[in-house]
């Protein structure tokens, strides 16, 4: 049979999201890649940024270098930067501290990401290490899925218990049998056996169950709480 062939790597179709929730995670994490690629094109280019983002529920976010206020102040007087060279020197190192904060938060960002990663991997370890002992919950915590295949369980090893069971009973009755020469009377519905021992003197009567009777019994064996 011909292996179909694998459509590899899909294009994300870029529309808005209309789930809710979906919106405001994307937003979140969008964001954050936003502002650490701004972060790095400052300390990797030395240019002036401002951002202003609003989010879907009207929160206001910024990122400004060397502050959001001076670049917005800038973009609408249009008014360029100051010669003066002192204000050049202590801009210089404004501009050389705060490229040193965003190369600082830069890797505290991917520290950051490592770490949620490597939550999501331990959350997801312990959710499978759940899984494996989920009959040791208690009932009303356990799903539908886990119900249904407690319930298969029960059933069979209600099922195996029964025969069993009715084995350990015919392999008894066998057992007297080859003891003791028995005689069957024209009563054979009620499978009782008699027992004729030495000059036709009759030993009580010993009664075995048919197999019929022995799985009624244990219609409920350890399962008198449980409905299947």
């Amino acid at each position: 049979m011909a292996k179909k062939p694998s459509l590899g790597r899909q294009k994300i179709k870029i529309a808005k999201i209309e789930i809710k929730n979906h919106l405001q995670v994307t937003f979140s994490k969008r964001r954050s890649g936003l502002f650490k690629k701004a972060s790095e094109l400052c300390t990797l280019c030395g240019v002036e940024i401002g951002i202003i983002v609003f989010s879907p529920a009207g929160k206001v976010f910024s990122f400004g270098h060397p502050n959001v206020e001076s670049i917005v102040k800038r973009f609408l007087t249009r008014n360029p930067p100051p010669n003066s060279t002192t204000l050049q020197l202590i801009q210089a190192h404004r501009s050389a501290s705060l490229g040193e904060l965003n190369l600082q938060l830069t890797h505290l960002l991917d520290e950051l990401e490592s770490a949620q990663r490597k939550g999501t991997t331990l959350d997801l370890m312990k959710e499978a290490n759940q899984s494996q002992f989920w009959w040791e919950s208690p009932i009303d915590k356990l799903g539908l899925h886990e119900l249904e295949k407690l319930r298969d369980s029960m059933q069979e090893l209600k099922t195996n218990a029964i025969e069993q069971a009715t084995k350990v009973m015919e392999d008894a009755g066998n057992h007297y049998s080859s003891l003791f020469p028995t005689t069957t009377n024209n009563n054979m519905m009620n499978e009782t056996t008699n027992f004729d021992i030495y000059e036709h003197k009759h030993a009580p009567h010993i009664m075995m169950p048919p197999s019929s009777a022995i799985a009624s019994r244990l219609q409920n064996f350890g399962y008198g709480q449980l409905m299947f």
